[in-house]
């Protein structure tokens, strides 16, 4: 259950017109990596938003000290808010962090904390500015905070204004992809796509078969989220520009906003690997199963072969095998262990940047194997790396079975 203290948290940075940045804390941003700098890493626009005594480019890596509070921790301190800007004077950095927490008793900078959803609230005091910080502890307090800024994906941020109701996820990198209003099927403006949908639409978009499966995940995952905000921008923005006559319309317009982005995330990292899985030649119904029961009352994302071949006690085990598919797996990889009971072993496919070597033991101990893209695996420990699959490795360890033996 989740305390009130979070709830009035959310009252308290609404009623003092916070901006609020939600990201989920990579390795870099924790000690995990052990970086030097101790701190993480927030968008500039929004730090130079916040703070603008911090936007001088004539100073050389400018920073601005600031009280700092863990409202789920109760950890107060002075940071500092600093702008790397050396690539301006010749060098390589233009980056900005947050500093300052006091090293690995914060739980901001906790390497257990990695891939934990954080809020960084930044408010205007007669004093001057004031960031108040929420780390969650538990899936509740994640599942809270994602039913107000919608789903927070790792690599990706949200920047919410709870007190306006803007919410704007950060695009990413490539967004090639981006459609014009022309663009959009006029039956999408009527009635916003399904998943799949959107997923057939970024595969016409990027093809990207030449591409490793594990970057071609990847790229189209930032492909796909640009054209699914093409299409809500195309719907959502002329509703806003018009007004809402009512309190209850705009909530239930916000609501909608927030729901259609969460379900479009529930779904997207499987279908993309639905999809890849047959562009590497397995096929469907034969070589794997999506979303079909293991036991009862239990649906892996993926079994393969086959229901049939996973229920025939004849089957051999060691040619059986599932596939999760969770974007983080901070916590979440204990919702995989009952999914298949016959598999000792249960693969876990995810895009969290990071865990600990005692995370990372515990899930071995527990029969999880995690496959990572490999252009993710550098933001894992060195000793974990060898162990992590790729998803070009699993596919390979899936090479299709012939459907007379099954």
């Amino acid at each position: 259950m989740v305390g009130p203290r979070l709830d009035r948290w959310i009252e308290a940075i609404t009623e003092q017109r916070a901006v609020v940045f939600a990201k989920r804390l990579a390795g870099n941003d924790t000690l995990l990596t052990k970086a030097n700098q101790a701190g993480p890493y927030l968008p500039k626009p929004l730090l130079f938003a916040a703070l603008p005594e911090l936007d001088r480019p004539d100073t050389k890596n400018p920073r601005v000290k600031l009280p700092a509070r863990i409202e789920s921790h109760g950890d107060q301190r002075q940071i500092n808010a600093i702008w790397y800007n050396e690539k301006l004077r010749g060098g390589t950095r233009n980056e900005a962090r947050m500093t300052g927490f006091g090293g690995a008793t914060s739980p901001l900078l906790d390497p257990e904390n990695t891939g934990a959803l954080t809020l960084f609230a930044f408010t205007r005091t007669p004093d001057g500015p004031f960031c108040s910080i929420w780390v969650c502890e538990t899936l509740e307090e994640e599942e809270r905070l994602e039913a107000y800024v919608g789903t927070v994906d790792p690599g990706r941020g949200v920047v919410w204004e709870p007190w306006s109701g803007s919410i704007d996820h950060q695009l990413p990198k490539r967004a090639a992809c981006e459609l014009s209003p022309s663009e959009i099927p006029t039956e999408w403006i009527d009635s916003f796509p399904s998943g799949a949908e959107v997923i057939a639409k970024t595969l016409q978009l990027l093809p990207g078969v030449a591409l490793d499966p594990d970057k071609r995940l990847l790229q189209r995952r930032d492909c796909e989220f640009a054209v699914f905000r093409s299409i809500e921008q195309a719907i959502t923005l002329p509703r806003i520009r018009e007004g809402f006559d009512t309190m209850e319309a705009f909530v239930d317009e916000a609501q909608t906003l927030l729901q259609r982005r969460k379900s479009r995330s529930g779904r997207s990292l499987e279908l993309h690997v639905k999809a890849i899985l047959a562009e590497e030649g397995l096929e469907a119904g034969r070589d794997f199963e999506y979303n079909v029961e293991s036991d009862k009352g239990r649906r892996p994302d993926f079994l393969f072969p086959s229901q049939t071949a996973y229920r025939d006690p004849a089957f051999p085990t060691g040619r059986l095998a599932m596939l999760a598919t969770k974007t983080t797996c901070r916590d979440r990889w204990r919702q995989v262990l009952n999914e298949a009971e016959r598999q000792s072993t249960k693969h876990l496919l995810t895009l969290q940047e990071g865990i600990t070597e005692r995370q990372f033991a515990e899930m071995t101990k527990s029969g999880i194997r995690l496959v990572v893209p490999a252009p993710l695996h550098r933001k894992f420990l060195a000793p974990i790396r060898p162990h992590l699959s790729t998803v070009r490795d699993f596919i390979a360890s899936r090479a299709p079975v012939n459907s007379g033996q099954s």
